[in-house]
């Protein structure tokens, strides 16, 4: 063929024109003596057009062509130009497949397995692939049978003349054949051991659902009994030859490549367990051992090959124990968490291309569907299906999912598989991720019918139905809740008030008729309110379930929507702010603490729908506000009421935060740096406090001596109030001191002190919605018994004459809070050198301080508490961690400027920083103090009240779990890592207190 210089030919310009990305290469394989007979034939150059990757097809017709006997070769083009069925197959295999191409290249004559055109040959069944391996004797011929068979189901589906799911089947059926052809060359080639047993093969994972993939592992159960008279020891171990020999035959790469790996791990003890145990070890294990998940894996349990009556009791055996998997304890969060796992073992830069395993992907279709099988499978047999696409239609006759949804999901699932069994195809490698690559991308997007702009379409395509899976994931599970308790559509199946509360049981709902109670409020009737809640409270639901108490949630969410649901800007929160709905839903969960302080001003939802809305306020804007409000208020009681109020918002702003950070998000992880969580909810409650102290001041002040107290007046915080370590539930200790005004009288500034000291504390503890702030002022000079202010001349002089050990110690924390700014500065200067003493402590303060731990060990614990598991005095405890840094700080304060602090973290990363400690004691220490500090804040949360040890209440406990990280179900778990951690701090304790020189 020859053109004039400078032009194309017109053969160039048609296979542009069909799909040839390289019309150059395209010509020069036209133009080879094979295809001498048939290059000009039109028909040739529509059929290669019409396929996935037109190159690749025409580049396999030559390789299969010249592969082909001399005399076999015009048969093979006769055919192919003639026969349009046959060229519609072979070209279609191809153009999809590298992989099938370069087996027919290897057996040319194979192209005949796509001639025939019967019946039988559209929709073979198991027995028809059983005669295509009929004459495999050895694992060679097994390999080249079964390409034979896969390149027939592979026509089919590439031509359309079966969809995804028949494809799925027949890969199922093709590797049922298989399992038995080779289970019968094993058998064949050791005889002795097939005489001594029975085995049974069954098959689980896709094989076992009728699924499978065009290259995917085959999982599989091996089940073993001796035959009659022999013994069990002789049985099983031939029917673990037996087993072993077969899954090598498929598994093995041969000259002639491999089948597929042969998996045993979903068995018993998985890869720790024998290979093959008898039925009844099978059940011993299962009725006693097995994880929720494994009976999650024996939805799909089929006899495929060997024993058929073996085969059939097993799955008989196993089937009640796979329906009664829904009643185990924390069977939702088990399945949940199992889903997590697998999406978070993804790496990050794979993630968004894993079409199996990622969000969105074909695992969360087969979870969803899996989990409301096992959920309602116990009284309903429809739903025993190994098939995802039947058991979804099931499930969808059945009511227990929208008509809608189920037809979106249905659809959304064959798209995503026939995109991975496309992928697969090409070189029949075991792989789930979309490539990268243009070439591939439009082939793939080519061989599902795209061809205007094959990338293009295949990427929105995918993306499309991806977020449909995403949407509907939770949707499926939830929305028919809603159904239960609202009006449908005539016809539309819905599920029973019997269905919705095992289904709400099953989430962990411990009042189900109260839950459909709340539903049917949330989402009756044609308002604006319950629109918006009707398409929200399927997530919402979600997030409720994945706490420690979905009742409690559930509830809150009622009350909040309730009091707000006429409030536009309420509804645009939830509905436009994404985080929001999120955030809530895991504040009204979590515990009393966050939903009692947002219950009493519900407006303060809208901090969870601003982006900066979590984040404290420092004390300097927190004590502005205060005080201007208290300067607009008509008295002080008001004045005091609205200080209260800021106080409620903004303990509610860090409870909330607190929770958000420790649970994560769906768009952020839970917070790492356990530490600095402690940190910002110790600074943030003690900067409240403050300001709220401020107020009250001023309060106080304002209504008896309007803008000037008789005499100067301040607040020093002591414990943990003055260390910035407040918990939720912990008192504002407290000293007064007080310096008379000039011209005042001794008796005049003191009365006034005392006063406001007074009224302070009766303003701050009036019953209101508002939480009160208890102050408690013990620590000050001679308890109880001395009085409740002093001046600083008072203190000094007690100080210098009476001061006792323990008072210098408690002194360590002092730090002015609230008042008159320079007397504050005045009473640190005195107290220093009682907290730093010069030259460190003397033998006999050491003594002192040793006994003075010593005893409040043995009498200060409260009768009957486990001391291993006490936050504040308990073994490795609060108190243990602070004072063995406070004893550090007296003895090393004077010389080192770092331990000169009021806070315990910082004290000990100082000390460690001066070689007081080793690194290692100070981060045993640092890490059981952050861990009893969260434990008491967690128990406040939880509760709504404070306490020092975990809750005896399981729900409680739990709840503390979650808050601490710890999946439901693991409560023992977090028991023993705490006492762990802080067994190893008291060991620290012990050598660097006790025996500290």
């Amino acid at each position: 063929m020859t053109t004039v210089p400078g032009r194309r030919s017109s053969t160039f310009s048609r296979l542009l024109r069909h799909g040839f990305t390289d019309p150059s290469a395209a010509e020069r394989l036209l133009e080879l003596p094979a295809l001498s007979s048939v290059r000009s034939d039109p028909v040739l150059l529509d059929a290669l057009g019409a396929t996935a990757d037109p190159d690749l097809a025409l580049r396999s017709l030559v390789r299969l062509v010249e592969a082909e006997n001399p005399d076999e070769r015009q048969r093979l083009l006769d055919t192919l130009v003639t026969a349009k069925p046959l060229r519609d197959r072979l070209l279609g295999v191809l153009g999809a497949s590298e992989a099938l191409g370069d087996h027919l290249a290897r057996h040319p004559r194979d192209w005949r397995a796509l001639v025939t055109y019967e019946a039988t040959d559209l929709h073979p069944g198991v027995a028809e692939f059983e005669r295509g391996l009929a004459d495999a004797v050895d694992p060679d011929s097994l390999r080249v049978s079964y390409r034979r068979c896969l390149l027939a189901i592979a026509a089919r589906d590439v031509c359309g003349t079966i969809d995804v799911a028949e494809t799925a089947a027949e890969l199922a059926d093709l590797a049922t054949a298989t399992l038995r052809a080779a289970l019968a060359i094993a058998r064949t080639a050791t005889p002795g051991d097939a005489a001594l047993c029975r085995i049974a093969v069954i098959a689980m994972g896709k094989c076992g659902g009728h699924e499978l993939n065009y290259v995917s592992d085959v999982d599989v159960i091996f089940v073993g009994e001796p035959t009659d008279g022999v013994e069990e020891s002789k049985a099983v171990p031939a029917a673990t030859r037996l087993a072993a020999h077969m899954m090598r035959i498929c598994s093995d790469t041969t000259v002639e490549g491999t089948i597929w790996p042969v998996d045993a791990n979903l068995r018993p003890e998985g890869r720790n367990g024998p290979l093959v145990r008898t039925l009844s070890s099978h059940l011993a294990y299962y009725q006693r051992w097995a994880k929720t998940w494994e009976f999650q894996a024996l939805l799909k349990a089929r006899p495929v090959a060997g024993d058929p009556e073996l085969g059939a009791e097993y799955v008989e055996a196993v089937s009640p124990l796979v329906w009664q998997a829904a009643d185990r304890e924390n069977f939702v969060a088990d399945v949940q968490k199992m889903r997590r796992r697998v999406v978070d073992n993804i790496p990050v830069d794979r993630v968004d291309r894993e079409l199996k395993l990622g969000p969105g992907g074909l695992r969360d279709v087969e979870f969803a569907v899996q989990l409301l099988q096992l959920v309602h499978g116990r009284s309903d047999a429809s739903l025993h299906s190994g098939s995802t696409l039947e058991a979804l239609r099931a499930l969808a006759g059945g009511g227990y999912v929208g008509r809608v949804d189920a037809a979106q999901f249905d659809e959304a699932y064959r798209f995503l598989r026939a995109m991975e069994h496309r992928i697969q195809l090409y070189r029949l490698r075991r792989t789930h991720l979309v490539p990268e690559d243009e070439a591939d991308l439009r082939r793939l997007g080519r061989s599902l019918g795209m061809r205007t702009d094959p990338v293009a379409e295949l990427n929105k395509a995918w993306k499309r139905h991806a977020s449909v899976v995403r949407r509907l994931h939770e949707k499926l599970f939830y929305r028919p809740l809603l159904d239960a308790v609202a009006q449908l559509a005539p016809g539309e199946s819905r599920l029973s008030a019997k269905e919705a509360g095992i289904r709400l049981e099953a989430l962990g709902y411990a009042d189900p008729i109260a839950a459909l109670r709340h539903l049917e409020a949330l989402s009756s009737g044609v308002s604006r309110k319950a629109a918006i809640q009707r398409t929200l409270l399927p997530v919402l639901l979600g997030w409720f379930a994945d706490s420690a108490d979905p009742d409690a949630g559930l509830l809150g969410f009622r009350k909040v929507s309730d009091a707000l649901g006429k409030t536009p800007w309420y509804l645009r929160l939830l509905r436009d702010e994404g985080a929001a709905a999120e955030n809530l839903a895991r504040v009204l969960s979590a515990g009393r603490l966050a939903p009692d302080l947002l219950l009493r001003a519900p407006e303060a939802v809208a901090i969870l729908g601003d982006p900066g809305g979590l984040k404290p306020r420092n004390r300097e804007h927190l004590e502005q506000e205060v005080l201007a409000a208290v300067g607009r208020a008509d008295g002080a009681e008001a004045a005091v009421g609205v200080v209260r109020g800021v106080r409620r918002r903004e303990l509610f702003r860090t409870t909330a935060a607190d929770i958000i950070r420790s649970y994560g998000t769906e768009e952020r992880p839970a917070e790492q740096d356990l530490g600095a969580l402690v940190d910002r909810v110790g600074s943030a409650v003690s900067d409240l406090n403050a300001a709220t102290l401020s107020g009250a001041l001023r309060a106080a002040v304002r209504e008896r001596w309007g803008d000037t107290l008789p005499t100067r007046f301040a607040v020093i915080g002591m414990g943990r109030f003055g260390g910035h370590e407040l918990g939720y539930g912990s008192d504002a200790d407290v000293l007064f001191v007080h310096a008379p005004r000039e011209g005042v009288s001794d008796q005049e500034a003191a009365q006034a002190a005392n006063t406001v000291v007074s009224e302070m504390r009766r303003l701050l503890q009036l019953p209101t919605a508002d939480p009160p702030l208890l102050i408690d002022a013990d620590l000050r000079p001679e308890g109880k018994s001395g009085p409740m202010v002093r001046t600083l001349k008072s203190y000094e002089a007690y100080y210098r004459r009476w001061a006792l050990v323990w008072e210098s110690q408690a002194l360590l924390r002092a730090e002015p809070v609230a008042g008159d700014e320079e007397l504050g500065r005045g009473f640190i200067d005195l107290i220093d050198p009682l907290r730093y003493p010069m030259e460190g402590l003397g033998d006999d303060a050491v003594r002192e301080i040793r006994r003075l731990k010593a005893r409040m060990e043995s009498e200060r614990m409260p009768r009957g508490a486990d001391p291993t598991l006490h936050a504040k005095l308990g073994r490795g405890g609060l108190s243990d961690v602070e004072w063995t840094v406070q004893l550090m700080q007296m003895q090393h304060g004077w010389v080192e400027p770092g331990l000169r602090t009021t806070r315990t973290r910082e004290a000990l990363a100082a000390a460690c920083a001066a070689g007081l400690i080793p690194t290692e004691d100070a981060q045993t220490l640092d890490e059981a103090w952050v861990l009893a500090t969260r434990v008491r804040n967690a128990v406040m949360l939880v509760r709504g009240r404070p306490g020092d040890t975990f809750p005896s209440n399981p729900r409680e406990v739990t709840a503390v779990g979650r808050y601490l990280g710890y999946e439901p179900g693991h409560v023992g778990d977090m028991l023993d890592d705490y006492r762990r951690i802080t067994r190893r701090a008291r060991a620290v304790m012990e050598e660097r207190f006790y025996g500290a020189s």
